[in-house]
């Protein structure tokens, strides 16, 4: 069950981080005011990715990968590029993106103006995003 909100969560983390990279972008580009949607929209792609942090990390520790790796030990795992990229990669590239949206949410509030602000948001949330979108393990999850 767990694992199953995982993976639908991830439909709504990418959709809301690509709207917010776009509206970055968008904003940056036709040089607009940034207002209270544009914060907001970052700011509901922060707390999604979060969510998406918590629920992936009880997914991670009741997970059979998990148990697995408790049974073959780091050395196997680390040889078998599957186990790697579900129990090492994926969650932590998972959190370095999602410590990149919480800084790039951080250092916006500081900007003191407006194309600094949807800059720094398109910066940091791009590279969240690619980060995230390289470590999906899209073999499981179109699988489901």
């Amino acid at each position: 069950m767990i694992k199953m909100i995982h993976s639908y969560w991830a439909y709504i983390v990418l959709i809301v981080l690509i709207f917010a990279v776009i509206n970055a972008f968008l904003g940056l580009k036709a040089n607009k005011k940034f207002e209270a949607k544009d914060l907001r929209i970052s700011l509901f792609a922060l707390i999604a990715t979060h969510i998406q942090l918590l629920v992936g990390l009880v997914t991670y520790y009741v997970s059979p990968f998990y148990e697995s790796m408790r049974n073959v030990g780091m050395g196997e795992v680390m040889k078998n590029s599957d186990l790697r990229k579900i129990l090492i990669e994926h969650p932590f590239v998972g959190i370095i993106a999602i410590a990149l949206i919480t800084i790039g949410f951080s250092k916006h509030k500081k900007k003191t103006t407006d194309s600094a602000k949807f800059k720094t948001i398109a910066i940091f949330y791009t590279i969240a995003l690619i980060l995230i979108l390289s470590r999906i393990p899209w073999d499981l999850w179109f699988a489901n």
